[in-house]
């Protein structure tokens, strides 16, 4: 599933691609992907003359942001979006495509077809679901240390689902957890209370660098992710820690280690992210 830095590139490329295009129509193959309206037909004339005035994010959601509407996509597992002239044949698996007047279209493809799309009116979906209970934005100049921390610091909960649970940090997954508890130096099992005031700040630190230096390589292509103009990510070459099991830990040389916490394939250095049991009494 794209994360947050995989969004934020998609984003970026759309805004680039799309910001300033009118839309003429509207196609949907795939009514299930349109979850509001649940009319295609309606989807489809809301659309019909709004002007893309630019592309947003939240979390892991991007927000295209139209004249009188907002609309909310999700890609979920492996949506993607693209950008074509006219007349260049359709991909199979496209479900949704945006005809502009300008004779490009935008088109949404989604194998797995487990991508969403909801309008809303303008700027009234961030109060409504799926986005109002989203938590904070980590790459937000809002996301300081003492935000975070007192949005996790008390509940006994492991630290690893913690991260995981958008309704506290967004746009966080599998990869990039596993990344900022090996760079803060967090086993993924601490409960979140046992943390001490100085791995809060490193967590925090490795949160916001993990991210930062993904995004600035257009995120992870583990699997199918491309961004608007099918283009792979690289951050996948630079990781640490997910998906290395068995191989040399660079900071110790032990062996890393793969077990599994809340249901998650979480991959840690059992030297360098020791886990501690007992209560830490923070001054």
């Amino acid at each position: 599933m794209p994360e947050l830095p995989e969004v934020e590139t998609v984003r970026r490329t759309l805004e680039q691609l799309v910001a300033g295009k009118k839309i003429e129509s509207v196609k949907v193959t795939l009514p299930r992907i349109i979850q509001r309206p649940d009319d295609t037909e309606m989807f489809a004339a809301l659309l019909a003359g709004e002007t893309v005035r630019s592309v947003e994010r939240r979390g892991k959601f991007l927000r295209l942001m139209l004249d009188h509407y907002t609309l909310v996509s999700h890609l979920r597992m492996e949506g993607r979006y693209g950008v074509y002239p006219s007349g260049e044949p359709v991909e199979a698996h496209t479900h949704v495509i945006f005809y502009f007047t300008d004779g490009t279209e935008l088109r949404y493809k989604d194998v797995r077809q487990f991508g969403t799309m909801h309008i809303f009116d303008k700027d009234q979906d961030l109060l409504e679901k799926p986005l109002v209970k989203l938590g904070l934005e980590p790459l937000d100049e809002n996301f300081t240390l003492e935000v975070f921390r007192s949005k996790l610091d008390k509940r006994k909960t492991k630290i690893k689902p913690l991260l995981l649970n958008q309704e506290y940090i967004v746009g966080l997954g599998n990869i990039y957890v596993d990344e900022s508890l090996y760079l803060a130096g967090v086993h993924p099992e601490r409960e979140a209370n046992t943390l001490s005031a100085a791995e809060w700040a490193k967590l925090h630190e490795a949160v916001v660098t993990t991210l930062q230096g993904a995004v600035a390589v257009g995120g992870s292509s583990i699997k199918s992710y491309v961004n608007g103009q099918g283009e792979s990510g690289m951050f996948q070459h630079q990781l640490r820690m997910y998906g290395r099991k068995g191989e040399a830990c660079d900071r110790c040389g032990g062996a890393i280690e793969k077990t599994v916490v809340a249901g998650r394939g979480t991959h840690f250095c059992p030297n360098c992210q020791k886990p501690k049991k007992q209560r830490i009494i923070r001054k």
